[in-house]
């Protein structure tokens, strides 16, 4: 169940809901005037959450690059990585 809190617990509760972001890494929902305004989270949430974005950017990047056929095999790449090793170049 979202935990939905007004403007004025920020100022006035801002322990208590900085504790509640911590201890259950969920978002705390500012209201102002009866109005969705904020949603506030932990830093540590918040990195998980763009994490998360940066991660299916990714692999959107990634199924984009086998649907135009920008792909190899793995056993050629594997090669190439391991020559490249020898070489000193990676």
């Amino acid at each position: 169940m979202p935990n939905i809190r007004p403007s004025s617990d920020l100022r006035n509760n801002y322990n208590e809901i900085s504790a509640f972001c911590h201890q259950y890494g969920e978002p705390v929902y500012i209201t102002k005037n009866g109005t969705g305004d904020l949603a506030v989270l932990s830093i540590e949430a918040y990195e998980r959450l763009t994490g998360r974005f940066e991660l299916y950017a990714l692999l959107e990047e990634g199924l984009a690059d086998i649907r135009a056929g920008r792909t190899v095999d793995a056993d050629e790449a594997l090669d190439s990585i391991l020559e490249d090793l020898e070489n000193g170049t990676l």
